[in-house]
C-alpha cells in the first residue's frame, strides 16, 4: 500500500498596526463623499501585502485613522493613542510572527508640537513594547518590520491642512534617519517607504491606489527577507 505523506504548511501571521494609510484611507472618494471612505480591501497595501506574500501568510491589518505613536488627541472621539491600543492588540491577535509597525504621520500634526527626533522615539516605545511581550510564538516576542511613514506633501495649496500640519513636509522628510536609528537601536527590520511612495495631491497626506499596490509589493519584499 502506497503511504500518502501530508505536507503541512506552518502559517506566519503578520500583524500591520498603522493609521488611516493601513485603514486604506481613500483621499479622492472621501472628498466627494465628505465623510471618511476606504479603499476595497484588495486595494489597500495590506491586501496587495497578503496578495505577495501567498496562501501561507495571514495579514492582519489594523489600522485607525488619527493614530499616534503615544499621544492622546484632544479633539478625538475614540482614543488616538497607539500606545494604548497595542497592547490590546497584540494579545487579541497572538501568536504574531512579525508585526510592521507604520506611525508617526499623525504625530506631525500642529497639536501636538513635536520634532521629528521625538516622533521616532514615540515609534521606538512602540518596538520596545512588541519586544517586551509574549505575542509571538511559543510565548516569545515578534520579530518587528519598522516602517518610516510616506512623505507629506507641499500643502501650501491646501490652508486647511496646511494649518493643522505646519512644516509637516519638512519634518515628514526629516523622520527616515531618526527611523532607521530607531531600528538599529533595537536591533529590529527597517523600511523606508518614502523610498518608493509619493502623497496624492487631494490631500498631501493619504495615498493612491498605486501606491497603496507599490507598498504592498515592497513591504513584501521586506517581510520574505526577515522569514
Amino acid at each position: 500500500m502506497a503511504l500518502r505523506f501530508m505536507v503541512c504548511i506552518q502559517m506566519q501571521t503578520i500583524l500591520c498596526f498603522g493609521d488611516s494609510n493601513t485603514w486604506g484611507y481613500d483621499p479622492s472618494a472621501t472628498l466627494a463623499a465628505g465623510y471618511h471612505v476606504r479603499y476595497a480591501h484588495d486595494v489597500r497595501w495590506t491586501g496587495a501585502l497578503a496578495r505577495h506574500l501567498g496562501p501561507a501568510f495571514t495579514v492582519i491589518a489594523e489600522g485607525q485613522n488619527g493614530r499616534t505613536t503615544v499621544h492622546d488627541d484632544p479633539t478625538a472621539f475614540a482614543p488616538r493613542n497607539g500606545r494604548k491600543a497595542l497592547p490590546l492588540i497584540l494579545e487579541s491577535h497572538k501568536p504574531i510572527d512579525i508585526v510592521v509597525l507604520m506611525l508617526g504621520s499623525n504625530d506631525l500634526k500642529t497639536v501636538y508640537r513635536v520634532p521629528p527626533g521625538d516622533i521616532a522615539a514615540g515609534a521606538g516605545l512602540l518596538v520596545k513594547m512588541i519586544l517586551q511581550s509574549d505575542a509571538g510564538p511559543n510565548n516569545k516576542a515578534p520579530k518587528v518590520l519598522l516602517v518610516c511613514p510616506p512623505p507629506v506633501a507641499d500643502l501650501s495649496g491646501l490652508p486647511e491642512m496646511n494649518a493643522k500640519m505646519e512644516d509637516g513636509r519638512n519634518k515628514s522628510l526629516a523622520l527616515p534617519a531618526y527611523y532607521e536609528a530607531v531600528a538599529k537601536q533595537y536591533g529590529v527590520s527597517f523600511f523606508n517607504s518614502q523610498d518608493i511612495i509619493v502623497p496624492s495631491l487631494v490631500d498631501g497626506i493619504h495615498l493612491e491606489a498605486s501606491e497603496h499596490a507599490a507598498l504592498g509589493g515592497a513591504v513584501a519584499v521586506a517581510l520574505r527577507q526577515m522569514t
